[in-house]
């Protein structure tokens, strides 16, 4: 969702063609997770370049160096604010990772 500069990219999972992508891998998850969402800016008009705040919602702690070594992959120049929270579940418990980011546009690019 886009409102004037702002874009909100809400919970994003690793599903793609109906089908769970990484099963039983967080890291895969991640991957999958972040390109979905660089799309999703795309079509609003920004870039991951743009994003100033993730949140990672995980289904288990212990997956958060697998998930962070992704994460980096996509912002290790942008360093957004990041939020990793452990929750008891997703809709599917096949589910590992869920991301959602912020992203605001400036001036030149909005």
């Amino acid at each position: 969702v886009r409102v004037g500069n702002i874009i909100e990219v809400a919970g994003t999972t690793a599903v793609e063609k109906g089908k769970l992508v990484g099963v039983g891998d967080a890291y895969a998850q991640t991957v999958c997770i972040l390109r979905k969402i660089e799309a999703a800016l795309t079509e609003a008009g920004a870039s991951m370049q743009d994003v100033v705040r993730t949140r990672i919602f995980v289904t288990n702690i212990n997956d958060w160096e697998a998930i962070g070594r992704a994460h980096g992959e996509f912002f290790r120049d942008i360093k957004p604010a990041s939020t990793l929270l452990q929750i008891c579940a997703l809709i599917d418990p096949k589910m590992l990772v869920e991301i959602e980011v912020t992203a605001i546009l400036t001036e030149e690019n909005s």
